[in-house]
């Protein structure tokens, strides 16, 4: 009955071919619209794990120490980096940085407070600092400083003194954070709201959006003039930028780029391609036109949602045009077999054989399809859930838009009375069932060879790879991380919190009695008459700054220090060593509460806050991880760290918080695999299922999917041979591979259910089969694997991952389908002994 009503249904909209069509043009128009104010997501938020509260800890630790949030210029002067010009160009150059909107500071070794330059006293450690700006400095001394300094050494300026730092402070997001931290509140306390408080909730959230867009707009312009101020000065050497905002507005560009240039590339290939097939207009126009809506339909729609694309989606269109060029060549094919059969039938007939025949297995790919993808949403990242649901919603749009575009084109058009024979390319299939039936033994012995490669190969996927393997070695990203990485101290930000012991009570100090002159050895300079000032001093006492604190913070600081990959590391540690070398190594607490009391301007804000808290409470290790490395392994370095402070150190976990982009990251990756393995299980046994459902046969549901595990398990095995980590780019190749294999088996299983019931003959059926679905299956193939090798000139890597990977997932669907599925039919003979 409801079938029966669906049927009708759909005989009446195709009745109105040119409303339908014009409706769906208006539909495209009108969603076209918003495509341009799609908006692509790279914040921190997008790319970590659901519920995963490192990021909460993160937004904890900018709020306590401040945002480090900035721009780095590594600057390669031509003539050494403490020559007068390289001098003279990094003053001129900071200045008309300091000049772009949204520069709060400009830090330079021009800029910065020299201690050992000569040595200063504790007693003026405010007073008559120099700076390398000044005009009577002691050069020699200076460059010393900066080369052994435990502040400046490798921060500042390369240990070969090549290469000199620029560092651009970007003005902190006070309003975007208030703006989170409220909305947080308001659903903490959420099952109290009235009715008011949800709509100034929902206000709320939507101005917090338009926050974020309007900061991600003036970091996208700052890094544009930043480069366009680089370009303009007529700097004597090599510049080369990094920092967080310049790799996310890149990588935004690389996107969107490939989204559209690499998008509209594939396209045009495909134009070619069925041109070259079909060689008929209509055979162009009317796929093109069906791939060319479903795009535009989702695009809009996703944007006329406020639904925010990530950097997964750079292959969101590629894929668009993947689902339904399946789709429609598979029903071109069809229709084309009832034409040349039966040319004296009108075109309304032609059209509903087609359809009719085409229905079911086009439905049923479709949906298992979706299971494949839907096996994405568990794997616990925002960018590759929301992907999952798109392309779930994508693969019903494409569906829907090829059963009506397709089927009203050709009502507005004529039949073909002479029709040619149009079996291009079945010559290939032809052959693959000649393989199939005569070479059984060595294609059982080529598949078992498989199933090892793909095996040990999985067993060698690794998830941990290097975030400059990303970009191609001509962009700013690549040649700037390397730099950096390599001479000024590492890229990747990775923030250590200790809390104070909980034994430790926060003591107040005594009044100081007054100083005795006759205790004081007559060359200490520490205390003098500026000290007397603080001797009836109230303030509190943090723990971590009493030698017994410093020196817990000094060990951590010397292990971290030495670990692999470990770049530049500032703490208080960096301070204490520096008061240990101005007084030679005898300090003790009263002088270590002065000097926190005596610390102001430039030394309280460069050695002192960024690193211990207002109250006292935490401190902060600032680690920049050399995430060039090759012995970098962030798994590992988090761990070593963690076993250090619980066991050498002896501290609860609670006392300690390890975050930062390098933890969300690695917490990232670390879930793709364990996600991965049990997700393809869970999608396997839910597809049988719908095998099952579909054939009503066990043994073929069994022989059908044999074909798509043996595909997934090449491509992943492959990956783990070629040594190409599972990321969040890489994680949907797998599902791709099952969504189009699937479909070639449902289609070839389909269309050989009804080949052998005309002579019973399994042999002549898959020959049968070979030439009639197996042609749409080839075409489909080598229309998307040709498309998409187009991917590989893009800058972004893993777009070239995704083009080669997916043309080798289509390649192996194909094989599986064409080869390795007819040969387990006519060994098991699922529709019954019969004579072969």
């Amino acid at each position: 009955m409801i079938r029966s009503l669906l049927l009708n249904a759909y005989a009446a909209v195709l009745s109105f071919p040119k409303l339908l069509l014009l409706s769906i043009f208006c539909l495209s128009l009108f969603l076209g619209t918003y495509i341009p104010q799609l908006k692509i997501d790279a914040s921190s938020d997008s790319l970590v794990l659901e519920g995963d509260r490192t990021l909460a800890v993160y937004r904890d630790v900018t709020k306590t120490f401040g945002s480090s949030s900035f721009l780095f210029l590594a600057f390669k002067p031509d003539n050494g980096i403490y020559s007068k010009q390289a001098r003279e160009d990094v003053a001129g150059l900071s200045e008309r940085l300091r000049l772009i909107e949204g520069v709060e500071s400009v830090v330079s070794y021009l800029t910065v407070p020299l201690l050992y330059s000569p040595p200063v006293s504790l007693a003026s450690i405010n007073d008559g600092i120099n700076y390398l700006s000044d005009a009577d400095i002691a050069l020699d001394l200076a460059r010393k400083e900066f080369s052994n300094s435990p502040i400046y050494k490798s921060l500042l300026t390369s240990a070969d003194e090549s290469t000199l730092a620029i560092q651009i402070n970007i003005t902190a997001a006070a309003q975007l954070r208030q703006q989170r931290e409220w909305i947080q509140a308001q659903y903490a306390i959420a099952a109290s709201l009235t009715p008011e408080q949800v709509t100034a909730l929902q206000q709320a959230e939507i101005s917090l959006e338009n926050t974020k867009q309007a900061r991600y707009a003036l970091e996208k312009k700052l890094v544009r003039e930043t480069r366009e101020v680089v370009s303009a000065y007529n700097l004597q050497g090599e510049v080369f930028i990094g920092g967080v905002p310049m790799i996310v507005s890149d990588m935004l560009g690389f996107v969107r780029a490939d989204m559209m240039v690499f998008g509209s590339a594939i396209l045009l290939f495909i134009v070619c391609t069925l041109s070259l097939i079909f060689r008929q207009f209509r055979w162009v126009l009317l796929p093109l036109l069906t791939c060319l809506s479903t795009c535009i339909i989702m695009l809009g729609g996703i944007a006329f949602a406020g639904v925010k694309l990530t950097v997964i989606s750079a292959n969101f269109v590629a894929l668009l045009l993947i689902v339904t060029l399946s789709i429609t060549i598979h029903l071109v094919v069809r229709f084309i077999e009832y034409e040349q059969a039966s040319p004296e039938l009108s075109m309304q007939e032609l059209v509903r054989k087609t359809m009719g025949f085409m229905f079911k297995p086009c439905v049923y790919t479709t949906l298992t399809t979706m299971v494949a993808f839907l096996s994405l949403i568990v794997s616990g990242i925002r960018p590759v859930i929301d992907f999952g649901w798109m392309m779930t919603l994508a693969l019903g749009v494409a569906l829907t838009l090829a059963f009506l575009i397709l089927p009203a084109g050709l009502l507005l058009t004529r039949p073909k009375r002479a029709v040619k024979n149009s079996a291009r390319f079945s010559g290939v299939t032809l052959a693959m069932a000649a393989i199939a039936e005569q070479q059984r033994y060595l294609v059982t012995a080529v598949v078992a060879v498989v199933i090892v490669y793909s095996l040990v190969g999985v067993s060698m996927l690794k998830v941990e790879n290097r975030f400059i393997d990303y970009f191609d070695e001509s962009t700013d990203i690549y040649r700037g991380m390397l730099v950096i990485d390599q001479s000024l101290g590492g890229t990747l930000p990775l923030d250590i919190i200790l809390k104070k012991p909980v034994t430790v009570a926060e003591t107040v100090s005594e009044p100081l009695e007054p100083v005795n002159d006759n205790t004081l050895d007559d060359d200490d300079d520490f205390f003098d008459d500026d000290a007397l000032l603080f001797e009836n001093s109230e303030s509190e006492t943090s723990y971590w700054f009493t030698q017994a604190g410093l020196q817990e913070i000094n060990k951590i600081h010397s292990f971290v220090d030495a670990l692999p990959g470990s770049g530049k590391v500032l703490s208080l540690a960096t301070l204490y060593r520096v008061v240990l070398d101005i007084t030679g190594g005898d300090v003790d607490d009263i002088q270590l509460a002065i000097i926190r009391e005596k610390s102001q301007g430039v030394i309280a804000d460069t050695l002192i806050a960024p690193f211990l808290s207002e109250d006292g409470e935490q401190v902060r290790f600032s680690v920049r991880v050399k995430e060039t490395s090759q012995s970098l392994n962030r798994s590992e370095m988090l761990a070593s760290i963690d076993r250090f402070l619980q066991h050498d150190m002896g501290y609860a976990p609670e006392r300690f918080e390890l975050t930062g982009v390098m933890v969300m990251y690695n917490n990232m990756l670390q879930s793709l695999y364990a996600s991965q393995i049990t997700t393809l299980a869970a999608v396997f046994v839910v597809i049988m299922l719908m095998f099952g459902l579909l054939f009503r046969s066990l043994l073929l549901a069994l022989l059908a999917i044999a074909p798509n595990v043996l595909a997934a398990l090449f491509v992943l095995g492959t990956m783990g041979w070629a040594g190409i980590p599972l990321d969040i780019m890489t994680i949907t190749i797998a599902a791709i591979t099952i969504g189009i294999g699937v479909d070639d088996t449902i289609h070839y299983v389909h269309r050989f259910s009804k080949e052998i019931k005309l002579d019973g003959n399994y042999v002549a059926a898959m020959y049968r089969c070979h030439q009639s679905i197996g042609r749409a299956m080839f075409y489909t193939s080598f229309t998307i694997i040709a498309g998409f090798s187009i991917l590989a000139l893009s800058n972004f890597t893993p777009s070239i991952y995704f083009g080669l990977l997916t043309g080798l997932a289509m390649f192996a669907a194909l094989v599986g389908a064409l080869l390795v599925l007819p040969l387990m039919i006519i060994v098991f003979k699922p529709f019954g002994d019969v004579k072969v």
